[in-house]
């Protein structure tokens, strides 16, 4: 169990615990059993890394420019960091209990009293008028620990904030080089189309040539221009899923599409997967991911909030004083006989509020609760999610091996249909088909290409990779 929460629950079991309704799920126990590593294949046997900035192992600086680029000016990011000084701010808020509180005071009044209110016969009514000028002072002494206790809790709230800014930081770092992998894959696919594209061209004017020459029919014809047609007609597609995704990684920087076309337009080779394959996945690895992290602040901050509930059954030691002067002229005012002051030490306890406070005391020790029920949960995702990327990316990677043989045997297959027809050996339909698998397993090696490296980037953001806390 982690140093955070063996300091909570010194905390939860100092003071008195209360009566309450048997807590549901995992009875009020941190789950912290994660995994010591995973070892399924070669693949995976981890060590912490010394670079934690995983998206350099693609070797793209395009790539690179983007995250860097995307981590300073992408706006849920900047959010979350604004969020974090909020947060610092209401710590320094809590911290600033432990002062006293001063107030300065200048004034001037006039008030008269009536003279008919006194037994036996009316007198005078009395005026008086003076100025005045004072310092009035109130401080908390924080005897029971309640300042200490808010402080604490708006700490690990301050710490929540820190984790929640390196998650939004993990997404935004996936996020940019997930929907970079999906437009090198479409770049990708619209080369493959148009190389085909060409291919299928020189094919027409092979059947062409034969229908002129009185060796094929019209139909071998038609056939190589459907063929030919239809692969143009994806380029359209192609080309607008090309720029919709240019549009998607401009938002996720935080700039205009225009600013991105001329960087992105050029078509560039994927990745190689290969390069990038982890060498490890500790269980340092997963518990550092910051929603992990969040929810073990989460419950410390819910157990300080316990802890200053069940502090609010004690009393309150409040020094209250004040100093100054007031004379009824104003050139008075600081003679030795116009000088005041006051001191009253107040110790306050309120006995009894219609069992509200015992009722807060019950609802701290449920949301507690819940925040311990949330903390198991977020660990146990976490291990299926790690675990899933892995299964994923294993698949993945099987799957290019054997589409790789698919698409060499397809080029094999229209070569060797394409002779045959040429000579009189076999019929137009054999090229056709040839033709349409050989561009359907390109496009299914190049998706497979492009899930593998999917996986590969969702496996670094399942571990919380690129951002911890001392990125902070």
């Amino acid at each position: 169990m982690s140093k955070t929460i063996k300091a909570f629950w010194v905390l939860f079991f100092a003071v008195a615990p209360l009566s309450a309704s048997e807590p549901y799920g995992s009875g009020g126990t941190v789950l912290d059993t994660i995994p010591e590593q995973w070892a399924y294949t070669e693949h995976f046997n981890q060590e912490m890394p010394d670079n934690d900035a995983w998206w350099q192992t693609f070797a793209d600086p395009v790539l690179d420019s983007l995250i860097n680029e995307g981590v300073r000016a992408n706006y849920d990011a900047v959010m979350a960091l604004r969020r974090i000084e909020i947060a610092r701010q209401q710590l320094l808020m809590a911290r600033a209990a432990y002062m006293p509180s001063l107030d300065l005071g200048l004034g001037w009044s006039k008030s008269r009293s009536s003279g008919a209110t006194v037994h036996g016969n009316p007198v005078q009514a009395s005026v008086s008028d003076y100025f005045d000028v004072g310092l009035n002072m109130s401080w908390e002494i924080d005897v029971f620990g309640k300042i200490t206790a808010k402080s604490r809790q708006k700490k690990d709230l301050y710490n929540v904030s820190k984790a929640e800014y390196a998650a939004a930081m993990v997404t935004v770092c996936a996020n940019i080089a997930k929907t970079y992998v999906s437009l090198r894959v479409y770049q990708a696919q619209w080369k493959v189309a148009t190389e085909h594209i060409e291919s299928q061209k020189r094919i027409v004017g092979i059947t062409e040539a034969r229908m002129n020459a009185g060796l094929a029919s019209m139909l071998d014809v038609t056939q190589a221009r459907v063929v030919y047609y239809s692969t143009r007609a994806t380029l359209p597609g192609l080309e607008s899923l090309i720029h919709n995704t240019i549009n998607s990684l401009s938002v996720l920087l935080g700039t205009y599409p225009e600013n991105m076309y001329a960087r992105l337009e050029k078509v560039v080779p994927l990745p190689d997967y290969r390069a990038i394959v982890p060498i490890g996945v500790p269980v340092d690895l997963l518990r550092r991911r910051p929603d992990v992290v969040a929810a073990e602040y989460n419950l410390a901050a819910s157990a300080s909030a316990l802890g200053i509930a069940k502090k609010e059954f004690l009393p309150t030691l409040t020094l209250n004083g004040s100093v100054g002067t007031a004379a009824h002229k104003i050139g008075n005012l600081f003679t030795n006989s116009s000088f005041t002051y006051t001191i009253a030490p107040t110790l306050s306890w309120n006995v009894f509020s219609g069992m509200s406070r015992r009722h807060n005391a019950v609802a701290a020790r449920q949301q507690m609760e819940m925040q311990i029920d949330n903390y198991n949960l977020t660990v146990l995702n976490a291990v299926s999610e790690v675990d899933g990327c892995i299964s994923t990316f294993e698949s993945a990677i099987r799957t290019i091996d054997m589409l790789g043989q698919v698409v060499e045997q397809s080029r094999k297959s229209l070569e060797l249909s394409l002779d045959l027809y040429k000579r009189g050996l076999s019929p137009f339909n054999n090229v056709v088909n040839a033709q349409l698998d050989y561009l359907t397993n390109q496009n299914s090696l190049i998706s497979a290409h492009g899930k593998a490296l999917n996986a590969q980037i969702a496996l670094y953001e399942a571990l919380g990779g690129g951002w911890n806390s001392s990125n902070l």
